[in-house]
């Protein structure tokens, strides 16, 4: 389980918060979308859950704290942002095998690996350097890196990006598919709406920095679209 509690964050020389007091509360098997618009606390708040901001409140993952335990709750972790940087003179395959080393994993995960190739159509592309790759490779390279090690918290920010049809499709199944059979939860910030709609059970709304509504995604948007709750929110 995610607990997020009373989480807040202030950077250096605002007098405002750019997220206050924000509490959810994610559980296995869940995928959870998180929207707003630009400038709302999005990023502010993804960043705070992995690691890379400091903030007031606290922030637990199956009771490990990420300020009082980092190393420990960001070893069940994966995070792509929406723009991944990634170490350009890899290869694809030399990436994958580093980002496992990194998370000390020994088994050998070639069979998963050439799965997922597969499902993202690269094929013999992951022998390629990334330097040669489009975005959406990029995207490809660094979604397979973040899968293979078999994290128990997924943290997207806007991943589809960059994706063709097909991929995204087979990308939304097979983690349908993992948090379902294997607990997974996915946490999930996206500005296409229909997306969210379709692909999330739950949902949280932030509005200047706070959060709105959140929920079972049927009982946040109502009898309408969640692009309709959307805009009657943001049009006030």
């Amino acid at each position: 389980m995610l607990e997020i509690k009373n989480v807040s964050k202030k950077y250096p020389g605002s007098s405002t918060y750019a997220i206050e007091n924000i509490n959810l509360e994610i559980k296995e098997g869940d995928i959870y979308g998180f929207i707003g618009p630009n400038g709302s606390g999005k990023s502010t708040t993804i960043k705070s859950i992995v690691g890379i901001h400091n903030f007031e409140g606290e922030i637990l993952f199956n009771g490990l704290s990420i300020q009082s335990d980092p190393m420990k709750f960001k070893s069940d972790l994966a995070y792509i942002p929406d723009n991944p940087v990634l170490y350009e003179h890899l290869t694809g395959i030399e990436y994958i095998n580093f980002i496992l080393n990194i998370f000390g994993v020994k088994e050998d995960k070639q069979a998963e690996i050439e799965k997922l190739a597969d499902m993202f159509s690269l094929g013999k592309k992951i022998l390629d350097p990334i330097t040669s790759y489009s975005h959406g490779m990029k995207q490809k390279i660094s979604l397979i890196a973040a899968l293979v090690h078999k994290p128990k918290l997924l943290v997207l920010d806007e991943p589809f990006v960059g994706l063709d049809p097909k991929t995204t499709y087979e990308l939304k199944e097979y983690l349908k598919e993992l948090c379902a059979n294997e607990g997974l939860i996915v946490f999930f910030s996206s500005h296409v709406l229909d997306v969210v709609e379709k692909f999330c059970n739950k949902i949280a709304i932030i509005k200047n920095g706070k959060i709105i509504e959140s929920g079972d995604t049927q009982v946040v948007k109502g009898e309408g679209t969640l692009e309709d709750k959307f805009m009657e929110i943001f049009n006030d």
